[in-house]
């Protein structure tokens, strides 16, 4: 499973996580074998009014069959689709939240429509993906980070994957820069992720990547609390729980996400 989410976070087949914060098109997972490639999935991140990251449209193609997404449309090969869509081995469904794509050659995708995006590939892919999702060797770092004598960092990682399109106009983020030191936040992270709504996930995730993503959260909103800073990485550890067997608990409330 490879997925994004929230304030820039990547998590890739292999197990690392990142941030990358470009917003332009980008390869998010691709076959990449020289013969035949049989899907590609593109995504276009862009800023939202209240500034945070989102994406405005993902363009999927499987075989020959091209698909493109916005929130509440699909366009299947130039026409607009009425959800549930079911034609040459893919169904596309869609609600109020979940835009998902299901196709019979060893992929399923699942987007909230706003910043977060999951896909989940079969094991008949590894070694064989290219993107911001890594290649799916099942080793973390390697050929993502490291390749050869050269290491990367996340964000020029990150521009490398980028689609070329001769109009578009997107900078490419700045690779020196560092993340900030987000210590002060490890509490209150640590507590909302270790709260007994999440006592099934504990053994099931990597706790500490969370954290991390959480921090990160809270940092780059400079105090501002809304729902977005606080909330993405917790639903996304919520998510992740389930799809990996667990049952979260109700963790959300009246006043809080």
């Amino acid at each position: 499973v490879c997925s994004t989410w929230g304030n820039n976070h990547f998590k890739t087949f292999d197990g690392d996580m990142y941030q990358f914060p470009g917003i332009c098109e980008y390869n998010f997972a691709s076959d990449c074998r020289e013969s035949y490639k049989e899907f590609s999935v593109h995504i276009q991140r862009a800023l939202n009014s209240n500034n945070h990251p989102e994406i405005q449209y993902i363009l999927i193609t499987i075989k020959d069959f091209t698909m493109y997404l916005r929130p509440k449309l699909a366009v299947v090969d130039g026409r607009i689709v009425k959800t549930p869509y079911y034609s040459s081995g893919v169904l596309i469904e869609s609600d109020d939240i979940y835009t998902k794509v299901y196709a019979k050659l060893g992929l399923t995708l699942i987007w909230n429509q706003e910043d977060a995006l999951m896909v989940e590939l079969d094991s008949k892919f590894n070694n064989h993906t290219c993107g911001l999702c890594g290649d799916y060797n099942g080793v973390p770092v390697y050929n993502e980070f490291i390749n050869g004598l050269a290491s990367y960092n996340s964000i020029t990682y990150g521009n490398l994957q980028k689609i070329s399109k001769p109009n578009a106009k997107c900078e490419d983020p700045d690779e020196t820069q560092a993340l900030p030191n987000c210590n002060e936040h490890r509490d209150e992270c640590e507590r909302l992720l270790t709260s007994s709504a999440f006592a099934d996930c504990r053994l099931r995730l990597h706790l500490e990547t969370y954290i991390q993503a959480c921090m990160q959260d809270k940092c780059a909103c400079n105090g501002n609390e809304d729902s977005f800073c606080l909330c993405s990485t917790i639903s996304e550890y919520s998510r992740q729980c389930s799809h990996a067997g667990g049952r979260p608990g109700e963790w959300r409330t009246e006043y809080f996400c």
